[in-house]
């Protein structure tokens, strides 16, 4: 994983911690929030997800009042 937060193999970026910082809110509330584990949820802000539910997905864009857009972003290949 680089810096950016995107693990080999995809070029998906996570802004989870962007949000939180911009929202005043720790992960801890997120996953209180969302109803899922902080470990899940830390996943997920490092880069190390392999996958989402939709439904977690809409849950994190509800709590932080959010697009998915904001969440998650395309990081093209620069080869």
């Amino acid at each position: 994983m680089d810096a950016a937060g995107v693990t080999e193999g995809h070029s998906i970026e996570v802004h989870l911690d962007r949000l939180l910082a911009e929202r005043g809110m720790t992960l801890a509330d997120l996953a209180a929030r969302v109803g899922v584990t902080n470990v899940n949820l830390s996943i997920l802000k490092n880069g190390r997800a392999k996958a989402i539910r939709f439904t977690t997905l809409t849950r994190i864009c509800e709590a932080l009042s959010c697009q998915p857009g904001d969440l998650l972003s395309h990081r093209p290949d620069d080869g």
